[in-house]
């Protein structure tokens, strides 16, 4: 019987200098306060080190007004459970999450897609 070689995955070295901006990624969260009324809130679920790329910046005219959209790549060691319905917090500032991609599938970083938000 002959030996079907596998394919050699190549993984990327996980430079960790470069993940030097600290980021807070939040949850919206229903608690129940001490009169026992629900309060829905963000809440910190984790505090990752992160690298920070602009991926573009385009201003759209909508409504006879112009909006201004930025996007933001952050790229995290993996990290179970990030999704779309977080949000993230650097420096004061509030950006919402669009993707949570699994760079190559290996489970070693992951890069989220996030865009300036309100706060």
């Amino acid at each position: 019987m002959k030996r079907i070689p596998r394919p050699i995955v190549e993984q990327k070295k996980l430079n960790t200098g470069e993940m030097r901006n600290r980021i807070e990624v939040q949850e919206f969260v229903e608690t129940v306060n001490e009169n026992g009324y629900p309060v829905e809130d963000w809440q910190t679920k984790h505090h990752l080190w992160a690298k920070i790329k602009t991926v573009k910046g385009s201003e759209v005219i909508k409504a006879a007004a112009e909006v201004n959209t930025e996007t933001y790549r952050f790229i995290v060691r993996y990290t179970e459970g990030l999704n779309a319905k977080q949000r993230i917090v650097f420096k004061n500032r509030i950006y919402d999450i669009q993707a949570v991609l699994n760079d190559d599938e290996l489970q070693n970083t992951q890069t989220i897609i996030a865009v300036v938000g309100k706060p």
